[in-house]
C-alpha cells in the first residue's frame, strides 16, 4: 500500500499532517519515546524496590517517583536565562539527549554491580531536569511546521499518543520483565530518546509563520515590554524580567486568557488528585475486588483518553473554550455516579466516558496556548505552563490521603467530581464576563 493510499484511509482532519514530511518522521520518534516512558512507570518503581535497603523500599520508592517528575518543574525556573532563546528544535533534542545518556547509565550501572540508591535517585533526577523545556520544544516545534489550522489535529496525535503509552506501556513492561531486570526497561526508554534525538536532527521547522492579521493590543504590549526587558540585559537586575528564569509567568501575567488556561488546567489536575487515591480503596473497601479490577478501570479510561484524544482533530469548528469547559463538567459529572453506590458495571461505564471526554483536553488547551502566543516567546510560556502544572498533581494527590480517611473512597470520588462541575461552571462565568467586558483602547492595526 502506498502512503497516499494510507493516508486516504485516514479521517479526515488528520490527513494534512502527512503531507508535511517533517511531521511525518517526527511523529513515529515521538510515539516511541512515549511508550519508553510508559514502559518506566513501572520500572523505575521496580527497580527501586529491588535495589533499596532492607526495609527502606517504600522510601527510596518515593524517591525515585519524585526524582523521575519533579526536576522538571525546577529546571523550568533555573534554566529559563539560558535556554528561551534556544529554538525548538533544540530543546527538545537537549532534552531527549540528556535523557537517552542519564538513563542509559541505569542499566549499565546495574550490570556494572554499581548502581547504589543514591547514583539511582541522581539518575533519574538529572534525566527530567529538562523535561518542562522538552516538552515545551515538543509543542512549539509542532507549531512552526503546521499552519494553524492543523495544530488541533497535531495535538490530538501528540496526546493520544501519551494516553496510548499509559494503557500499553505498563502492560508491556509487566510482560518484559517476567524475562529481564527491570534496569534493562529503563535503558529501552533511553534507547527510544536517542532515536528521537536523531530524528529531531532531521527536522527542519521554519523559523515561524508570519500573521496575516493584525496584532491585537496585548501582543503589542507583550512583545514590547519583553523586548525592552531583554535590551535591559543584567544592568537591570531584578527588572529584567526576560533574562529572568520567572519570564514565563510574567508573560503569562500580560495575557489573561492563557492565565485562566492554566488556572483551569492547574485546578482541574488537582481535583483529579484525591480521585486517584481514592479509586483503589474504593475497589478494595466498597466493591471488595483485587488488583484485576482497578486495572480493568485505569485500561477503560485510557482506552476512552486515547479514543477521545484523536476525536479531538474534529472540533475544530467548534469554539476551543466552550469544549474545554464541557469537558471539565464532562468528567466531573462521570465521578459523581461512584458517590451514589452505583455497581461496578456502572461505575466502569462512566469511568469509560469519563476518558473518552478527558482525552481532547491536552490538545485543545496546548492549541490555545499555541494560538495566543507570540511565536517568540512559546518555547518560555510552555515551559512556565509545564512548571506550573507539575506541582497540581502531587498536591491534590497528597491532599487525596486525609480526605479519602475522613470522607471514605466514595465521598471522595463523588466530591472531586462535583466540585471540578464547579470548576467548569466558575470558569464559564469567568469566561463570559471577560467577553462582555469593553475594550479600554482600540486594537492597532
Amino acid at each position: 500500500m502506498t502512503p497516499a493510499q494510507t493516508t486516504r484511509l485516514l479521517p479526515q482532519a488528520y490527513r494534512p499532517l502527512f503531507a508535511h514530511t517533517g511531521f511525518r518522521r517526527l511523529l513515529p520518534a515521538l510515539a516511541a519515546s512515549d511508550l519508553g516512558d510508559g514502559m518506566s512507570v513501572v520500572a523505575v518503581a521496580w527497580l527501586a524496590i529491588e535495589i533499596a535497603p532492607p526495609g527502606r523500599s517504600g522510601l527510596l520508592l518515593g524517591a525515585a517517583l519524585a526524582a523521575y517528575a519533579l526536576p522538571g518543574a525546577l529546571g523550568a525556573l533555573l534554566f529559563g536565562r539560558l535556554l528561551r532563546r534556544l529554538p525548538a528544535a533544540r530543546l527538545l533534542a537537549a532534552d531527549s539527549r540528556i535523557r537517552a545518556v542519564l538513563l542509559g547509565c541505569v542499566p549499565l550501572a546495574w550490570a556494572a554491580g554499581l548502581l547504589h540508591p543514591v547514583l539511582y535517585v541522581a539518575l533519574l533526577a538529572g534525566s527530567s531536569v529538562l523535561h518542562a523545556w522538552g516538552n515545551a520544544g515538543r509543542y512549539s516545534l509542532v507549531a512552526q511546521m503546521l499552519p494553524p489550522d492543523q495544530r488541533l489535529a497535531a495535538n490530538a496525535l501528540l496526546s493520544s499518543s501519551v494516553a496510548a503509552s499509559i494503557v500499553v506501556g505498563p502492560a508491556l513492561a509487566g510482560f518484559l520483565a517476567a524475562g529481564v531486570s527491570p534496569a534493562w526497561l529503563i535503558g529501552l526508554d533511553a534507547l527510544s530518546f536517542a532515536v528521537l534525538a536523531v530524528q529531531v536532527g532531521r527536522v527542519r521547522a521554519p523559523g515561524g509563520e508570519p500573521k496575516t492579521e493584525p496584532k491585537t493590543e496585548w501582543e503589542w504590549e507583550w512583545e514590547s515590554e519583553a523586548e525592552a526587558e531583554a535590551e535591559a540585559g543584567p544592568q537591570a537586575g531584578a527588572g529584567a524580567g526576560a533574562e529572568r528564569p520567572s519570564a514565563g509567568l510574567r508573560l503569562l501575567r500580560k495575557q489573561p486568557e492563557l492565565l485562566g488556561v492554566l488556572a483551569l488546567t492547574w485546578f482541574f489536575n488537582f481535583l483529579y488528585g484525591p480521585a486517584e487515591v481514592a479509586l483503589p480503596l474504593h475497589v478494595t473497601d466498597d466493591l471488595h475486588a483485587g488488583a484485576a479490577l482497578l486495572g480493568l478501570y485505569w485500561a477503560l479510561f485510557g482506552a476512552g483518553a486515547v479514543l477521545g484524544g484523536l476525536a479531538a482533530g474534529a472540533l475544530r469548528r467548534f469554539p476551543l473554550w466552550p469544549v474545554t469547559l464541557g469537558i471539565v463538567a464532562g468528567w466531573g459529572f462521570a465521578l459523581v455516579p461512584f458517590g451514589l453506590g452505583a455497581s461496578a458495571p456502572v461505575t466502569l461505564a462512566c469511568f469509560t466516558l469519563g476518558g473518552l471526554i478527558y482525552g481532547p483536553f491536552t490538545a485543545l488547551s496546548y492549541t490555545l496556548f499555541q494560538e495566543r502566543t507570540p511565536a517568540a516567546w512559546l518555547t518560555t510560556v510552555l515551559a512556565a505552563r509545564s512548571a506550573a502544572l507539575l506541582t497540581a498533581g502531587p498536591v491534590g494527590t497528597a491532599l487525596g490521603g486525609p480526605l479519602t480517611a475522613l470522607m471514605g473512597p466514595r465521598g471522595v470520588l463523588a466530591a472531586s467530581g462535583i466540585a471540578t462541575v464547579a470548576l467548569a461552571a466558575v470558569g464559564a462565568a469567568v469566561r463570559l464576563r471577560s467577553t462582555r467586558r469593553p475594550a479600554s483602547r482600540p486594537v492597532r492595526g
